[in-house]
């Protein structure tokens, strides 16, 4: 990689290697200039495979990855289980995360999670104007936490655009019962609008960043900029505390995606008031019973996938853990898009080619 940009825009990215960045205009809001961050990884493709054509399983599948609350994209072994199968992968830092975050802006704030469609929208037409050597291509959306719940909603509201959506603990519903969660949200409402930039109490330990390091792998080392992923989490505030629990009510009066969803989740939550080595083996930020039943709102085809002794995010868990992860991944992939395959092909028999006269 060359450190001059390509005709689109694309320049090398921090995490180096096989990874490019572009930047996404978006205007401005009330703090000034506004970007999203795209970044992506290509299929390395044999010269056997550029001349007579890729037949990989995911060689016509496109990949966006939407992270979570105070976060960003960092996992290059992540990306790399797409790309061996053919795919191209691309993760979006959302507006005020990560790569996207400007000095002068609040980090990580929205009012409204349909706000995000622009940087989604962006996104979408970035990869489309990449060329790909293959015709019509699949689209999977895959969203880790917050940003499960804002690709839910996103795929709800466009249906028939993605062909799969995945799910990596999904936060789907509110840490507390649903009932305190209809009780404080008109209060939280309130607030968003008279005070919205008015910040909620520092709840965050530092416990979740302490037990991925504590399980850190060797054999998929991470480095993390810990400007774009704080030990503990950003301020939450007022506005987008409202916007969260607003897709939190939407989800429980239920959607309809279209598409097959997988969501992934940690067998066990922990509930961090103090440390223990019980925070390595469990979700310590989400109750993964309530996100299973929230789960069942999303659509018709819902898979639920347990892993035993995962964390919050299934693929920063303990070795054994994320190997299972994987591995539970890789069977549902393998067995969509076949499905599909199969599918698209009885919806559409290829014509007979003409015999000669």
């Amino acid at each position: 990689m060359t450190d001059a940009p390509d005709p689109q825009g694309w320049m090398p990215d921090v995490l180096g290697d096989e990874f490019a960045q572009l930047t996404l205009p978006l205007g401005s809001d009330d703090e000034g200039e506004v970007v999203a961050t795209l970044v992506r990884a290509l299929p390395e493709r044999t010269p056997w495979q550029r001349l007579f054509g890729d037949r990989r399983q995911l060689a016509d599948t496109d990949v966006l990855y939407v992270h979570g609350w105070s976060d960003y994209f960092f996992q290059k072994r992540l990306a790399r289980f797409w790309t061996a199968r053919g795919a191209r992968f691309f993760a979006l830092d959302l507006r005020k995360y990560g790569r996207s975050l400007r000095a002068w802006q609040t980090p990580g704030y929205i009012s409204d999670l349909a706000e995000y469609d622009e940087d989604i929208a962006a996104a979408l037409a970035a990869m489309q104007a990449a060329p790909s050597g293959h015709g019509p291509r699949r689209l999977v959306l895959l969203g880790h936490s917050t940003g499960g719940l804002t690709l839910s909603l996103w795929a709800a509201r466009h249906p028939g655009t993605a062909s799969a959506v995945i799910l990596n603990s999904p936060w789907l519903e509110f840490q507390l019962p649903r009932f305190t969660r209809e009780t404080i949200a008109p209060l939280v409402g309130l607030q968003a609008k008279r005070r919205p930039l008015d910040r909620a109490p520092q709840v965050d330990l530092g416990f979740y960043t302490r037990a991925q390091n504590e399980v850190a792998d060797p054999e998929d080392p991470m480095e993390v900029n810990l400007d774009w992923r704080p030990a503990q989490t950003m301020a939450v505030h007022a506005g987008w505390l409202h916007a969260i629990l607003a897709g939190h009510a939407t989800i429980a009066a239920g959607i309809d995606i279209a598409a097959p969803v997988c969501v992934l989740l940690s067998a066990h939550s922990a509930y961090p008031t103090t440390w223990s080595e019980d925070l390595t083996r469990a979700d310590s930020v989400l109750v993964v019973d309530d996100i299973a039943r929230a789960a069942l709102k999303l659509g018709r085809s819902v898979t639920v996938e347990w892993i035993d002794g995962a964390l919050h995010d299934v693929f920063l868990s303990r070795h054994e853990a994320r190997e299972e992860a994987y591995a539970r991944l890789g069977r549902w992939v393998d067995g969509w898009a076949a499905a599909d395959r199969a599918a698209r092909t009885t919806a559409s028999p290829t014509t007979a080619a003409p015999t000669a006269g």
